[in-house]
């Protein structure tokens, strides 16, 4: 990790950086994903198909998109017992956290005067779950879940299946949340398949989920013709660290996140410069042992930063400003600070919650903004797979008694028809 001091003007540049290290739009990514989306839609299956050998080198007819039932359930023969009980688990925890979301219409009268909202879940939607360098029915769970605590008729889900190999456990946790549909189709295609509907694969209303650069692309482009969750981009973690801290601790932590690809952001601010060489000595032991060190390596070397602050709450300071997807306070009294924390995806407080719990176990959702965008956007979740409608009712003497007020705002605008749909309404009947 880079030791940058923030007094000077190159320590001063590199948290700049930091702030605003949203992913750059590349152009020439963009273009070649729209060129694979326009394929999709004007070619549908076939585009589909030929996309498919190209990059995940499997030849597939649209008859073999989707996934079997047999499929499905002969994946749960090739899974451990006790990490589907775990999966089981963590649904469960999931299932049980969202539920607690839910909204529900409402509406009050006055004076002849009804006024509501209407809330109706959306009718499908589509995840997108990767397949590249790691398998993740973590994922699953915690995109499928809140679509189906929302009540979506239908959610279906799209995984690249390289060289045709389904991961049995993704398959399983897409069995837990109860997916209707699952097809071996992944990349662009994937996402064009679901945004525009093909013959094989119906459109659906919404897409969420993760992927690399071209799938975000991908989602972003499409964003318009169906909604998505946002654009997400790599992995992040902020640390703030008091002597209190274990350095070994806060060292698997910054691994942890290291470990997802090599662009993943790394941020540690502790109030010594002690504890970060002890951090740093720690990570240097335990990268030995992870079988993905060379990503981890390259995340830190590229995206790792560590800095020395006075006082916890100059180090909130900081994260408020860099906005990060998932903020540990590792500190002893985080209780304490929580009020000042303002802008992060996910807080993760004191000693003994690392941020893996939240990636998997704890309940709150794991899809959570990247970039600097938890400085707007909140994690993924059940109002995410619903919509509102105003419900408006006037009785005829409530609208006497607004009816001039409407009128003059209309004319003022210069939409006399807009006033006239109120007029007429008020002239006595023949």
């Amino acid at each position: 990790m880079k030791v940058i001091k923030l007094k000077t003007g190159a320590g001063r540049r590199e948290l700049a950086k930091l702030v605003n290290r949203g992913e750059p739009e590349d152009r020439r990514i963009e273009n070649k994903v729209r060129a694979i989306l326009d394929d999709v839609r004007a070619k549908g299956d076939v585009a589909v198909s030929r996309y498919t050998k190209q990059f995940d080198r499997i030849t597939l007819s649209p008859k073999r998109f989707l996934v079997t039932i047999e499929e499905r359930a002969a994946a749960l023969t090739k899974t451990d017992p006790k990490v589907v009980e775990a999966l089981k688990m963590a649904a469960d925890r999931i299932y049980s956290f969202h539920s607690k979301q839910q909204s529900h219409s409402w509406s009050f009268e006055e004076a002849g005067v009804t006024l509501g909202q209407q809330l109706r879940p959306l009718a499908s939607a589509g995840l997108y779950v990767p397949g590249g360098k790691a398998a993740y029915p973590s994922s699953v769970l915690m995109n499928g879940i809140p679509a189906k605590v929302a009540g979506v008729e239908r959610v279906v889900m799209c995984t690249p299946t390289p060289r045709g190999e389904l991961n049995p456990y993704v398959l399983v946790a897409a069995d837990l949340v109860g997916i209707h549909e699952v097809y071996r189709i992944g990349g662009v295609q994937a996402i064009g398949a679901m945004a525009y509907g093909t013959k094989t694969i119906r459109r659906v209303d919404k897409i969420v989920g993760p992927g690399n650069a071209f799938v975000a692309t991908a989602k972003r482009l499409v964003y318009g013709t169906v909604d998505i969750d946002m654009v997400a981009g790599p992995s992040e973690i902020f640390i703030i660290a008091d002597e209190t801290a274990h350095p070994a601790h806060v060292a698997a932590d910054i691994l942890s996140q290291a470990e997802h690809d090599e662009d993943a952001w790394t941020i540690l601010v502790a109030t010594t410069d002690g504890f970060i060489k002890k951090v740093q000595k720690e990570i240097g032991i335990q990268l030995a042992k992870l079988d993905r060190r060379k990503i981890a390596q390259a995340s830190l070397k590229q995206r790792g930063i560590a800095m020395v602050v006075p006082e916890i709450l100059d180090a909130i300071g900081i994260a408020n400003d860099v906005a990060p997807e998932h903020l540990e306070l590792a500190i002893e009294r985080p209780y304490k600070v929580l009020k000042y924390v303002k802008n992060a995806g996910s807080i993760f407080l004191g000693h003994h919650t690392p941020q893996a719990l939240g990636d998997y176990f704890a309940g709150p959702n794991h899809v959570l903004p990247t970039g600097g965008t938890a400085r707007f956007f909140s994690p993924l979740s059940v109002d995410d797979f619903t919509k509102k409608s105003g419900l408006i009712a006037f009785s005829q003497d409530a609208l006497r008694r607004f009816a001039e007020k409407v009128v003059q705002i209309a004319r003022v605008e210069g939409l006399e028809a807009h006033a006239q749909a109120v007029d007429i309404r008020m002239r006595p009947e023949d």
